[in-house]
């Protein structure tokens, strides 16, 4: 895997054979980070990356300068790789926290600007991580939520779907959290 942009632009990162993950093709992650750039300033986000596997995207947005990255994901081999990773890097904005992506959205009340969860491609009930994430109010107005996933599932009839998008066997779909912030509408009033 390499990073496609930011001060670590073109490095090569190799991770461990033995990791169960499935990392998220480059065409299809330079493809997510031309959309993300056209609605946010990198630099200025604060990112969830959920199934974190081998930090791929972790590494994409801290590259970028993202204020912060939080990295959760169960394995220990592959959050001990992220953690080695990000010292490597001095990406000193990146969290890791070891944990269950289920566990941690059903009980987490920290707001995002940009939350991206990439699941095994065959794990049911992937559709409880975009219930926990809007149930517990986790993006901040605007904020979305990118799901990673298989051509089995349909997220468009979701209140808050905004769009799907397909690069090989890479699907994408896009939620937005259209809530105002209530401190934002008193402060207009």
């Amino acid at each position: 895997m390499r990073i496609i942009s930011g001060k670590n632009k073109g490095r090569h990162i190799v991770a461990p054979a033995n990791l169960p993950v499935r990392p998220t093709t480059d065409m299809a992650k330079e493809s997510l980070f031309n959309i993300l750039n056209n609605y946010f300033y990198l630099d200025q986000v604060e990112v969830l990356d959920l199934f974190a596997g081998t930090g791929n995207l972790t590494y994409e947005f801290a590259s970028r300068d993202a204020k912060s990255v939080v990295a959760v994901d169960i394995d220990l081999h592959c959050t001990n790789f992220i953690r080695k990773t990000i010292q490597t890097l001095h990406y000193d904005q990146v969290s890791v926290i070891r944990q269950d992506a289920f566990a941690y959205t059903a009980a987490c009340h920290r707001k995002f600007d940009i939350i991206f969860a990439d699941p095994p491609y065959q794990m049911e009930n992937i559709d409880q991580i975009v219930q926990h994430v809007f149930d517990n109010e986790m993006l901040k107005p605007n904020g979305w939520l990118v799901m990673e996933h298989s051509d089995e599932h349909d997220f468009s009839e979701h209140p808050s779907y905004y769009d799907h998008r397909r690069y090989g066997r890479v699907n994408f779909t896009f939620f937005v959290n259209m809530t105002e912030d209530s401190s934002e509408t008193a402060e207009k009033e």
